[in-house]
């Protein structure tokens, strides 16, 4: 789909051409590009102002169809993130009007500060993300994604961008499989049915994946976990991804919360709150979709996926508030609030998988807690670690893939909230104030030494309406952001 090219466009045929503009500043060099933005700002509706769209057709002396305008705003606040939006954006108004192909002019003004790899990089992780249709569902499937993106780029910017499509085509495309996963109805991916859409959907890729099934996790005695799919009909499953290259010496363990449907048990979540509960997977299908991209992109590091996936729901045989429970690693849970599910089945896959791997490194990302949403809003995702080093690596990865995190405090006084007259641990604060903190101090009590990081989801994870090159629904946020992580380690 993505191709990169340096093109004559005084002599080249070009069905679509899209073409970033500034209000106060020329950023392109190739003198048919800046005479057709001349002619265009001669329109007393165009000024390349943030927002601002314009279509020429047939323009010039130039064998291009048309050539449509999106204004930036001003050359100062240009990021890559200001590239991506535009490239999705150009890629969206070309699946809206049915046009199968579009060449994006990449900006060659030297002035500008965006090197050529990030600026080539974000416009491409922008086409892909963009060119996505959610329609599995629909019985008339009105739009068709278009077929080819060619990076219109300067000699210079194609040698610095050498390979950058592959990689960015093997990853954008695992955060897409991530957002189909989430979308997905949960009458369609309950437990059991998820893992085998995982294995099959990763299967070429090579990735070795074993499904264990709920007699496996009764020996192993995963009681958390079996604990809050007790009340679903459904059987749970544990997932588990390896990519392990020869000769490798660290080792990462990723793991994602898989809760197909999250009704919130006994403490059934209010109307306002239920709807959308088929996204509280997002964290493993962030996880299987990062797992995807090793797998593609190859780093020299091993890594391992885990993947708890149940069925939170209410009934005569689901936990009840004052339930106690032994987890794996032998401490025992008083349920406070069976809606607070996420963590207890994360600690059961966090500390076997700290046992079985020894990772030098475990990252976990889940969909914890509404607290979260309330501190960050619903685009930034909150991290938790007591390794400044790591979570500092995470949040750069975040600003550099716009899948954003900010580090969050992991006050050890806090953990007194957790304590309990009957259990080791209680599994909600005795707080109202604080929840995503003590929800992560509840995670770090099951991880030992081991580095680790949390990262709580619960906002971006899913879009409420579409943005520049996301859809509605899921977002497959944190499968780039794992993957730039992964590849620093």
């Amino acid at each position: 789909m993505l191709a990169v090219k340096a093109i004559n466009l005084k002599r080249a045929k070009v069905d679509t051409l899209a073409v970033p503009v500034c209000e106060d500043r020329e950023i392109h060099k190739d003198e048919t590009l800046k005479s057709l933005i001349d002619a265009a700002k001669a329109f007393p509706g165009f000024k390349g102002k943030n927002g601002d769209i314009f279509t020429l057709l047939h323009p010039g002396e130039t064998r291009i169809t048309r050539s449509v305008f999106f204004g930036l705003g001003k050359a100062g606040t240009l990021t890559g993130e200001t590239f991506r939006a535009f490239a999705g954006k150009a890629v969206k108004f070309c699946i809206n009007a049915g046009l199968p192909d579009v060449t994006l002019a990449a900006p060659s003004d030297a002035g500008l500060t965006i090197n050529a790899e990030t600026l080539c990089g974000a416009m491409m992780e922008g086409a892909c993300l963009g060119n996505h249709i959610f329609d599995r569902y629909k019985k008339d499937k009105e739009k068709k994604p278009v077929k080819i993106v060619t990076l219109m780029t300067t000699a210079a910017q194609r040698k610095a961008c050498s390979g950058l499509a592959k990689s960015v085509e093997a990853i954008c495309g695992a955060s897409i499989m991530a957002r189909e996963w989430v979308t997905t109805p949960s009458n369609d991916k309950r437990p059991e049915a998820f893992a085998e859409t995982i294995r099959k959907d990763v299967r070429i890729a090579g990735l070795k994946t074993r499904i264990m099934d709920e007699r496996w996790l009764e020996k192993q005695q995963f009681g958390a976990m079996l604990a809050v799919n007790q009340g679903s009909s459904a059987k749970p499953r544990l997932v588990v991804m390896e990519y392990a290259p020869k000769g490798t010496k660290k080792t990462v363990v990723l793991v994602g919360k898989g809760v197909t449907f999250d009704s919130g048990g006994i403490n059934l979540k209010p109307s306002g709150s239920i709807e959308t509960m088929k996204m509280d997977m997002s964290g493993a299908a962030a996880v299987a979709g990062a797992m995807l991209a090793v797998a593609r992109t190859k780093p020299d590091v091993r890594v391992i996926g885990v993947m708890p996936l149940v069925e939170n729901m209410p009934s005569g045989t689901a936990i009840r508030p004052g339930d106690i429970i032994r987890s794996y690693a032998g401490k025992t849970i008083e349920i406070g609030n069976t809606d607070a599910e996420g963590r207890l089945i994360l600690i059961d896959a966090m500390a076997w998988a700290v046992k079985q791997y020894k990772p030098d490194t475990m990252i976990d990302l889940a969909t914890l807690t509404g607290a979260c949403i309330v501190a960050l809003g619903e685009k930034i995702a909150g991290v938790f670690s007591k390794d400044p080093d790591l979570a500092a690596a995470i949040v750069a990865s975040g600003e550099k893939t716009h899948e954003r995190c900010w580090h969050m405090p992991l006050p050890e006084d806090y953990k007194e909230l957790l304590k309990n007259d009957f259990a080791d641990l209680n599994n909600v604060s005795s707080g109202r104030s604080g929840g995503a903190i003590t929800a992560a101090l509840f995670l770090s009590e099951f991880v030992g030494e081991t580095r680790w990081a949390h990262i709580d989801i619960a906002g971006p994870a899913w879009a409420k309406k579409a943005s520049d090159y996301c859809g509605a629904g899921g977002t497959g946020f944190g499968v780039r952001l794992l993957s730039d992580v992964i590849r620093k380690i």
